[in-house]
């Protein structure tokens, strides 16, 4: 049995007036996912528990199957894993946004997704003038990036109570009321405070308001936590897995849970990226591994910038050019399973991640054939197949 998982990452939405009513995903030409649909069953599942935050860490691990309630530590740490940095019992990692903020208003949360090269410069100058052997500015793609604290012969003072904010939570809005607090969090608004005049005289900065781009004002630091205990994947389903993203934060559950990496050439996270080539590589990939992965970051990111229309034409992509060759490739074997699901809302409307549920369909060898004959909020909300523990999704699509 062959096995694909497709992850529109924020798809799910809200009914549009500009749409007649429809949601992003229902207005959006997806006969490939309609078709899924038609063979198979669909439904929605909450992978977000309301007492966690809304966002692509908790969701996607409980997409994956495992319960955020018990594994969710923090989102840097996973992204720590998928660098390859081990993070020991006292260790902390924090998500550290390169941003644009300007008369206290968080303007732009990715800095004018800045390159790397230059969100790495701006990164070394933070280390040479804050040296210390303990603290280590770790850069990553673009904007986002980590801060790495080693507690073993100093034990920082975070905990459960240390309280930040995404900055992609903030964008058009004031952020005065949310700086960190809590538990250490002195020591975070001080790092955050030194940055701004370093990058202020930066070259980085000079070069980019000189070529009309938004500067890097400071960095923004949050996500925080220690590494999480996950169980491999291998050991609870029996399966060998892969996974195909360009974002650190999954390729970092991916190592954690034990599945392989696969890198593709011109994946860039944004809605610019190469979505045919991330089809041929999972069509390739799956012929050396039980199950596949493809998670598309290019709905969220539109949904970030407010942009409906760039919603639709990244769906109406990961349909035609991941999902269409996928599918039909998979027909090719003799028993395989396929599931497509967002891991959490993420609504033009406010620009952020929410909870609440999102539709999923899965069709294939064992999967009954419903009623269904689209894919949307709409026919999974009409379905009877509803997982108010996300978790459990993996269960029945592994499971049948």
């Amino acid at each position: 049995m062959k096995y694909a998982i497709v992850i529109p990452d924020g798809a799910a939405d809200e009914p549009q007036e500009a749409l007649g009513g429809k949601t992003p995903l229902a207005a959006a030409k997806t006969p490939v996912m309609d078709a899924i649909a038609s063979c198979g069953i669909v439904g929605d599942a909450n992978h977000v528990p309301e007492n966690l935050p809304a966002g692509s860490a908790v969701a996607n691990m409980s997409l994956l199957g495992y319960d955020p309630m018990v594994t969710f530590t923090g989102r840097a740490p996973i992204e720590a894993a998928a660098q390859g940095i081990v993070l020991d019992e006292q260790d902390w990692a924090i998500r550290c946004n390169l941003v644009t903020i300007q008369d206290q208003v968080m303007r732009d949360f990715t800095a004018g997704h800045i390159s790397t090269p230059e969100a790495t410069a701006l990164l070394q100058t933070l280390n040479e003038q804050q040296s210390n052997e303990n603290k280590q500015w770790t850069p990553g793609v673009s904007y986002r990036n980590l801060l790495i604290c080693r507690g073993a012969s100093r034990p920082w003072p975070f905990d459960a109570d240390t309280r930040t904010t995404p900055p992609h939570d903030l964008t058009d809005g004031r952020v005065v009321d949310h700086y960190p607090r809590g538990a250490g969090s002195d020591f975070l608004n001080q790092w955050m405070r030194e940055s701004v005049a370093l990058f202020d005289v930066h070259p980085v900065n000079q070069q980019r308001i000189a070529d009309g781009k938004p500067p890097a004002t400071n960095v923004w630091l949050w996500g925080q936590g220690r590494r999480p205990q996950l169980g491999l994947f291998a050991d609870r389903f029996q399966l060998q897995g892969a996974m195909i993203t360009a974002v650190d934060l999954l390729r970092g559950l991916a190592a954690l849970i034990g599945w392989q990496n696969v890198h593709v050439p011109g994946a860039t996270g944004y809605t610019d990226t190469d979505y045919s080539a991330k089809g041929k590589a999972a069509i390739e990939t799956l012929q050396s591994t039980d199950l596949v992965c493809v998670h598309i970051e290019a709905p969220d990111e539109a949904s970030h910038e407010g942009n409906l229309e760039k919603k639709i034409e990244a769906i109406e992509a990961i349909d035609q050019k991941i999902v269409g060759p996928l599918y039909e490739s998979l027909h090719s074997m003799n028993d395989f399973r396929i599931l497509i699901c967002p891991d959490h809302p993420t609504p033009v409307r406010t620009k952020t991640h929410s909870h609440g549920r999102v539709p999923f369909t899965m069709a294939g060898s064992g999967i009954p054939i419903d009623t269904s004959s689209t894919y949307n909020e709409v026919s999974a909300e009409d379905s009877e197949n509803h997982f108010i523990a996300g978790h459990t999704l993996m269960e029945r699509f592994i499971g049948g």
